[in-house]
């Protein structure tokens, strides 16, 4: 292994908060591998990169040597989990979780070591408790304590409806630290509370408290929202190579470092290194088809990472992007309709072309077919394209 100071500079890249890091050094000078938990309730079939923040970091423990457990949340899953939420989540059914499940765990081995890698379902053991047990489970914590939890404060505030079994969701997901026998356990920001209960539940059962490192929710491709499907700012990890590649070259300059820090397994010394090359006039371009290349390779093979673009000029293929691509900057008080975006960027002769267009599927946006539905939101950042040959990565920005 290597040294406490070493692991420790690793664990923390890109972390938001360790809690307690003085307990962590503690067990890391224990010189044992320690149980690393990350729980993920199936309750939609694919991942995007946002998902994979904390997967990565979990891969880095397996490097370190630790004992990583991905733990899928079927149990949990049914329940539905309430963070950030303003309302009350319909619960999935068993076979949707089992079958979310089934597609996570051929997902997840793309970036994780299944040698390395104990899979485990939180199901296995909250099927077998008794209502004693539930009543056990459930005496550890007050409604005044689940109450000062953000979510639940302001939908209590407002009068908006809280079920009682979105209680139970915080305490499942910390008895299953209790089940594991965790040292560590990972979530988003949006988890602390969640994280937390694992500590105080493992002391009420005589365990020795797990540390919490929690990670920063990732920026979607807008730069501003995070990274989430209902918002089209994401990058599905099993999207085809073209479509991944071009989101991402497709970023904010600014943004690229964000993505270094939190998807890329290269050294900090070396981003470092590219940071001092745009600052020497380096075009971030080409920064920034390294982290994409890298992304794709990861998900695709390292043959789809050599032929994701190709030069500007050149034939392309569907999804591919000429790499003088141009930027736009629109204005405007609303969201805006497709076919406005379009021909107020240049990239149709008028609003009649841009209707055909999108009626005849030749219209994408992030290398995705739009129809006229689609509405381009205040303050988003897309790559669009028009017909075969028209590109553009259009902002729409407050006027």
């Amino acid at each position: 292994m290597k040294s406490v100071e070493e692991q420790l500079a690793l664990i923390k890249r890109g972390a938001e908060e360790v809690l307690v890091e003085s307990e962590l050094v503690e067990k890391l000078k224990r010189g044992q591998p320690l149980r690393i938990k990350a729980g993920f309730d199936p309750t939609a079939p694919d991942l995007h990169l946002g998902h994979t923040v904390l997967i990565n970091k979990l891969r880095q423990f397996q490097e370190l040597g630790h004992q990583v457990i991905f733990l899928i949340g079927d149990f949990t899953g049914m329940i539905g989990d309430p963070s950030g939420k303003s309302a009350t989540r319909p619960p999935l059914t068993r076979e949707q979780v089992l079958d979310n499940a089934e597609t996570y765990k051929a997902q997840v081995f793309k970036i994780l070591d299944p040698a390395k890698t104990e899979v485990a379902f939180n199901s296995t053991w909250m099927d077998q408790l008794s209502p004693a047990d539930f009543i056990r489970l459930a005496s550890q914590y007050t409604v005044a304590r689940m109450l000062e939890r953000d979510d639940f404060s302001k939908r209590y505030s407002t009068q908006q409806p809280i079920a009682i079994h979105e209680f139970l969701y915080p305490l499942v997901q910390g008895y299953d630290s209790v089940a594991l026998r965790a040292d560590v356990e990972l979530g988003g920001t949006d988890q602390k509370f969640n994280l937390l209960m694992g500590r105080e539940l493992q002391r009420a059962y005589g365990q020795e408290s797990q540390c919490i490192l929690t990670m920063p929710l990732l920026e979607g491709l807008d730069g501003v929202k995070k990274m989430s499907k209902s918002l089209g700012n994401y990058v599905g990890i099993q999207e085809a190579p073209g479509v991944m590649y071009n989101k991402l070259v497709s970023i904010p300059d600014q943004l690229m470092w964000r993505y270094f820090e939190l998807l890329s397994f290269r050294s900090m010394d070396e981003i470092t290194q590219f940071k001092r090359d745009v600052e020497a006039g380096a075009n971030p371009r080409d920064i920034k088809i390294k982290l994409a290349e890298e992304i794709v390779a990861r998900f695709h093979g390292e043959e789809a990472a050599a032929t994701a673009h190709r030069s500007a000029g050149n034939r392309m293929k569907e999804g591919e992007l000429p790499l003088d691509l141009p930027e736009v900057q629109l204005l405007s008080a609303e969201d805006m309709p497709i076919a406005s975006v379009l021909n107020k960027a240049g990239l149709v002769k008028n609003a009649a072309v841009a209707r055909d267009l999108l009626g005849s599927g030749g219209v994408r946006v992030d290398g995705q077919v739009v129809e006229r539905g689609f509405v381009f939101k205040l303050g988003a950042t897309h790559v669009l394209q028009a017909g075969k040959k028209a590109f553009a990565r259009v902002s729409l920005a407050a006027e």
